[in-house]
């Protein structure tokens, strides 16, 4: 049977210099990296807090971009229901021995997920809870049709919607819970701005403060693309870009 729960658990950064890239996010976030074994000889870098993986990264020729890994209890019955729904499957199911089967994909409005279900057996570390600096403290979808782009990842993952918000021009944004039980919600679905090319997730990673982030941002060769700017509940973020092209955001409490 058929049980749509699915929440992200793993994120992964696509980028052109796995060392650049590497040292930016580590001297601005916060994370230690790790390099392990690959597939087909190639390596795998991991972001760590602690002992704990937060998200992984690898050399992809041609890609530059974070994109999400969505924990789900049965892959196979989830590509089936995906693709039935209008999205699209462009790895299929692959095995990492002892550590996971995952598949690349996207939703019917053309944003890159990962559906994965991890191996019983491989260790999890518990991750330090969210604000603290380095964990994910919000996930954004940039998409053509907030109806639909809620719609679809309700009836896949069974995301259930928290409150809608008026922007103004730029449409509603859609506040969501994959449960995480937070007032507030795990995230936010807002109509793709013109500046950005195609439907995509963004992911907000928390820092001690916006003002000694962006000031890291700058000093490691990035762009701060939007903000500083106090969002509902008194957080402060900013959008970003990587030295490689590669956009984030960054969420603090503190000014």
């Amino acid at each position: 049977m058929f049980s749509p729960k699915g929440k992200f658990g793993w994120y992964e950064l696509m980028t052109s210099d796995t060392k650049a890239a590497g040292k930016f996010y580590a001297d601005l976030v916060g994370w230690s990296t790790h390099a392990m074994p690959g597939g087909a000889g190639g390596e795998y870098t991991t972001f760590n807090i602690g002992s704990s993986g937060i998200a992984g990264m690898l050399n992809l020729a041609g890609h530059t971009g974070w994109i999400g890994y969505i924990n789900v209890p049965d892959l196979d019955a989830h590509i089936e229901r995906v693709v039935e729904a209008g999205g699209k499957l462009w790895k299929p199911a692959t095995e990492v021995p002892g550590m996971l089967r995952f598949a690349v994909m996207s939703d019917p409005q053309g944003a890159g997920i990962v559906l994965f279900t991890p191996n019983p057996s491989m260790p999890t570390p518990e991750r330090p809870a969210p604000p603290t600096p380095g964990t994910i403290g919000w996930h954004e979808l940039y998409t053509t049709d907030v109806d639909a782009g809620f719609d679809f990842y309700q009836q896949m993952f069974g995301w259930t919607k928290v409150s809608d918000m008026d922007m103004g021009e730029m449409g509603t944004y859609r506040l969501f819970d994959e449960g995480d039980n937070n007032p507030m919600g795990s995230g936010g679905i807002m109509t793709r701005p013109p500046h950005i090319p195609v439907s995509c997730w963004n992911f907000y990673f928390n820092v001690d403060s916006i003002g000694a982030a962006i000031e890291r941002v700058k000093a490691g060769g990035g762009q701060v693309l939007n903000g500083p700017m106090q969002v509902p509940g008194g957080s402060w973020i900013i959008n970003g870009q990587d030295p490689q092209g590669a956009m984030f955001s960054l969420v603090s409490a503190k000014e």
